[in-house]
């Protein structure tokens, strides 16, 4: 199934032995649009402590009751690494997480769909770390679901619109579409753009260059919110824009 970004933000994310928070944001790998990473806001249980848990722990999000379930206790989320989610998450940190709940990495590192093992242990990151301080520490490809809001969409031939929010699937927890709200171009418009079809991300200017025109995503199929994304829509975007299905 398939959920917008924004209607999960606030779910509780629901240990083997207690609540361990709520969702308060998404990192995904910008090489493969995987979620990697949700923060989780744990509230008064942890001093408010914000966490980094992956999705791989998680089973179906439930939609009556607000809810995520995870393969994890809270001792196991007390004891994690402490990471300032409010600076750039490093390499380090991301080792220490994958050391301390033995996830499999997901996305990035050779840009594959599905989970890859983790390249480096937290020794071997600090060795290069050391060998090479003037070099960036932070994951160049992990970018956050609320940094990325609002960045500028364009066409071949102009701009179109700001990315509002995302449509992510809760099988493999990959972004299949951005939405896009065309503003003052198509007021009151939405429309769901593939990752699979951007041409170039200028991340520096907050820009995604789509390889379409605006004609054409002017008379896309519209976004209705109440009915949400299913296949059948996803089979006649596609259709419209002359697209093979998105796989996720």
């Amino acid at each position: 199934m398939q959920h917008s970004i924004n209607s999960v933000i606030g779910y509780v994310i629901r240990a083997t032995d207690g609540d361990l928070g709520k969702v308060d944001e998404f990192y995904f790998d910008d090489e493969t649009w995987a979620v990697r990473y949700v923060v989780v806001e744990t509230g008064t249980w942890l001093s408010g402590r914000k966490v980094l848990i992956s999705p791989v722990a998680f089973g179906k999000p439930e939609l009556e009751s607000r809810t995520i379930s995870a393969n994890l206790t809270c001792a196991q989320v007390r004891s994690s690494p402490d990471i300032d989610t409010e600076r750039p998450i490093h390499r380090q940190h991301e080792a220490e997480l994958n050391e301390h709940y033995h996830w499999p990495w997901r996305g990035g590192y050779g840009g594959v769909f599905g989970t890859t093992p983790l390249p480096l242990s937290v020794d071997e990151v600090f060795v290069q770390q050391e060998a090479s301080a003037s070099e960036r520490q932070d994951d160049p490809h992990l970018r956050s679901t609320r940094q990325v809001t609002g960045y500028h969409i364009h066409a071949t031939d102009g701009e179109i619109g700001h990315v509002e929010d995302f449509i992510v699937d809760d099988e493999k927890w990959v972004v299949c579409f951005l939405v896009v709200d065309t503003g003052n171009w198509l007021p009151g418009k939405k429309v769901l753009l593939s990752p699979q079809w951007i041409q170039r991300v200028a991340w520096i200017d907050s820009s995604v260059y789509f390889d379409l025109t605006k004609e054409s995503v002017r008379n896309s199929p519209e976004l209705d919110p109440s009915k949400g994304v299913d296949r059948d829509y996803e089979a006649c975007l596609c259709d419209h824009y002359g697209r093979p299905i998105v796989r996720h």
